[in-house]
């Protein structure tokens, strides 16, 4: 299987080329290698390495300055999958596998989000998000695959994970929201699922994928606190308040509840979930090894 990811250098960009399946010819591009708002440079990549799946890992993620840089998000996050699906379209039988974010929902309900439940984001990233959803599924029908995920982490990259440990360990205390609830998610695990999706051809349309369980942005800093002392990346406990969404305000408004149902997905990939606390401390553990 011949496979091309775009977004290379981003955290799920390196757990997809950390498990690579046996078997694959990979070719990887970060964005300073294949800018995907640039039309003609993804025509010409695609054109040029023929691929069987293109897996498009590469987002604008700053999701508060989008407010502020609404083209900026729409380039990456809209145009690009645009321009990546019409050079998928010209070549035969190939699929495109573009990930997505809980961000198209607007959180305001209590059940998990269900891959053909309504959305409503709010905030430009979200909205740029569920625009570039809607074009690769529009283009490719049933040569696309979306997949949706949550509050990834991984042990390298810009990640609520390693944010926390850095004020830990510098403050030895933190205020973290307690109102916003979601499913803290390893990008090996999302990595693992596109794979999976990448091997299956019948596979296609929307799917939710995360670790298994829900917790607060709180309760997860209080398990990264409890998990990084049992692993020696902490020599003390640090305090950590919950405070709400009102009291920390951002640019950019956050889904209240950003759970998604992973039922639907688990039967079409063959996959189940590991739990979130289970990969938190593999993660934690792997940072303390390095």
């Amino acid at each position: 299987m011949r496979v091309l990811i775009t977004g290379a250098s981003g955290q799920v960009g390196r757990a997809l080329q950390d498990a690579v399946p046996p078997g694959t010819e990979l070719r990887t591009l970060t964005r300073a290698q294949l800018d995907i708002s640039d039309a003609a440079a993804v025509r010409r990549t695609i054109a040029d390495f023929a691929p069987a799946v293109v897996i498009n890992a590469a987002a604008y993620t700053a999701v508060d300055r989008a407010e502020s840089e609404p083209a900026a998000a729409e380039a990456i996050n809209a145009a690009g999958p645009r321009h990546l699906a019409a050079a998928v379209l010209g070549i035969a039988g190939a699929r495109l596998l573009q990930v997505s974010t809980d961000y198209v929902f607007d959180g305001r309900g209590s059940a998990p989000h269900a891959p053909d439940d309504s959305t409503n984001p709010l905030s430009v990233y979200g909205r740029s998000k569920l625009a570039g959803e809607q074009v690769v599924l529009e283009v490719l029908g049933n040569r696309a695959v979306v997949l949706r995920t949550a509050w990834v982490y991984a042990a390298a990259g810009s990640n609520f994970v390693l944010t926390m440990l850095r004020l830990m360990r510098e403050r030895g205390a933190v205020r973290v929201v307690s109102d916003q609830r979601g499913s803290p998610t390893a990008a090996a695990s999302v990595a693992r699922a596109l794979w999976r999706a990448a091997e299956v051809p019948a596979v296609h349309g929307v799917l939710h994928w995360t670790d298994a369980g829900a917790v607060s942005w709180y309760e997860f800093a209080r398990a990264i606190a409890a998990d990084a002392q049992a692993a020696g990346l902490l020599t003390t406990a640090p305090e950590v308040t919950p405070i709400t969404t009102v009291e920390y305000p951002t640019a950019a408004p956050r889904p209240l509840y950003s759970v998604l149902d992973l039922t639907a997905t688990a039967a079409q990939l063959g996959l189940q979930p590991a739990p979130w606390r289970a990969n938190l401390r593999a993660t934690l553990r792997a940072l303390a090894r390095a």
